[in-house]
């Protein structure tokens, strides 16, 4: 099944521009032919085409159902982006197509990365919630300071989590942590780690302390790790 995406079809509905090439140009979809499409807010529709424009493809609604989310709470993965982008769109790709809610960039300390081009982000997610047939988009956030984002959950209902190297300061595996079907929030830090004071900050501010394992990952690597464990445990236990 192929998923078209536009936001505002219910109210305005037109597919964007890039959804009316492929449908159209690539897929040569015609008058009247039946095509699926999301709104990112848990919506997939069956639409009619009344007018099959490659800049500008008018449909009819002619059915809407509301997709459950196929997991349990919510999942917020907040990570300080690699030096190389092409790494952290690999990871919102792939974190998009396990199940994520929010992905939040982070600016810390030892961030290699001081910005990110948040409308390039967002256009990945969307591919590949299309791809891996979701209908909701993951929020994400444009780059945020660690204090920031960190005060603004931490009085919120969600477990809270984060990941770090420094065996200094004692963690326990996230495995062992986790409660099944909680909302989670788990902190990545960048490729030099948070820094101690930064560690000692998420702690006092309530956040748990955890590992991921004996082995030492990549910054996005350890992020996508982190919840595929979220997904797993929630599959064991619920």
């Amino acid at each position: 099944m192929i998923q078209f995406y536009a936001p505002d079809i219910l109210t305005n509905p037109v597919l964007p521009e890039s959804d009316s090439q492929h449908c159209i140009r690539v897929l040569r979809k015609q008058v009247g032919d039946i095509i699926e499409v999301i709104d990112g807010r848990g919506h997939r529709m069956q639409c009619r085409i009344v007018d099959a424009h490659s800049k500008r493809t008018l449909v009819e609604v002619v059915d809407s159902r509301e997709i459950e989310q196929p997991w349990v709470g919510e999942i917020t993965i907040a990570v300080a982006p690699t030096k190389h982008l092409d790494r952290m769109e690999w990871l919102v790709e792939k974190l998009v197509e396990i199940g994520v809610n929010r992905f939040v960039p982070l600016l810390c300390a030892h961030s290699e990365r001081k910005e990110i081009k948040r409308e390039r982000i967002e256009k990945i997610a969307i591919s590949a919630m299309k791809q891996s047939l979701k209908a909701t988009m993951p929020r994400i956030d444009e780059m945020t300071p660690l204090k920031t984002f960190v005060k603004e959950v931490s009085s919120s209902q969600s477990d809270l989590y984060v990941a770090y190297c420094d065996s200094e300061i004692p963690r326990r595996l996230l495995a062992k942590e986790l409660r099944a079907g909680n909302d989670v929030v788990i902190l990545i830090g960048p490729e030099g780690d948070f820094s101690p004071q930064e560690i000692r900050d998420a702690i006092a501010s309530g956040f748990k302390p955890i590992s991921l394992g004996d082995c030492r990952l990549r910054t996005e690597t350890a992020a996508l790790a982190a919840c595929q464990t979220v997904h797993v445990v929630n599959q064991l236990l619920l």
